[in-house]
């Protein structure tokens, strides 16, 4: 996104806490090209796969934002903060669900290239996650929120950085932190 959209998107986000209708219709072709790109860079990595498709995980998390009674952004990194963790609430939520079913055959086959596939294996892997994720929550919010950020929205380190408003060398840093110890509490459960 460049600066002039970034702009418009915190301009428009603050008119929609006005109460202004006619906003949601101009925010949403700003917004919905890095809420795709969000979306494809979790569901198209090879170790994370979904029978959820691009445009179904955007539609969901879209419409889970807008049904929101809490429906105020205080800027554009905020609406992508709160995209991502709609994102992560889907995807953990489709996780469980095939978790839960754990029968027929392993696998489910999506025909359209955008889709993917979730396994058992991944499905199990992907709860997991998020229950170290909340766990790491409780006593460091910044080191969850850059994994939701890097690991969920597929943003990249310096697009993190924007999000948190803080030095990529921090996220790096901080990035790493949180893969290790995320890694040890999976290892242990």
């Amino acid at each position: 996104m460049n600066a002039p959209q970034y702009t418009q998107v915190t301009s428009l986000l603050n008119q929609l806490r006005g109460g202004d209708p006619q906003v949601m219709a101009d925010l949403v072709p700003l917004v919905y090209s890095e809420l795709r790109r969000m979306a494809s860079s979790f569901l198209h990595d090879e170790n994370r796969a979904h029978t959820l498709l691009t445009t179904d995980l955007v539609h969901e998390a879209y419409l889970k934002m807008v049904g929101s009674s809490q429906q105020t952004w205080e800027n554009r990194a905020h609406f992508f903060s709160v995209a991502a963790n709609s994102m992560r609430q889907i995807l953990v939520d489709e996780a469980r669900k095939r978790k839960a079913k754990k029968r027929g055959g392993g696998l489910q086959k999506v025909t359209l290239d955008e889709g993917a596939i979730l396994t058992d294996d991944t499905a199990d892997q992907l709860v997991a996650l998020d229950e170290a994720l909340k766990e790491l929550e409780t006593f460091d919010t910044d080191l969850s929120r850059i994994v939701e950020l890097r690991f969920f929205a597929g943003l990249t380190i310096e697009e993190t950085a924007k999000v948190m408003q803080t030095s990529a060398s921090t996220v790096k840093r901080e990035w790493g932190t949180a893969k290790a110890w995320l890694l040890r509490s999976m290892s242990q459960a």
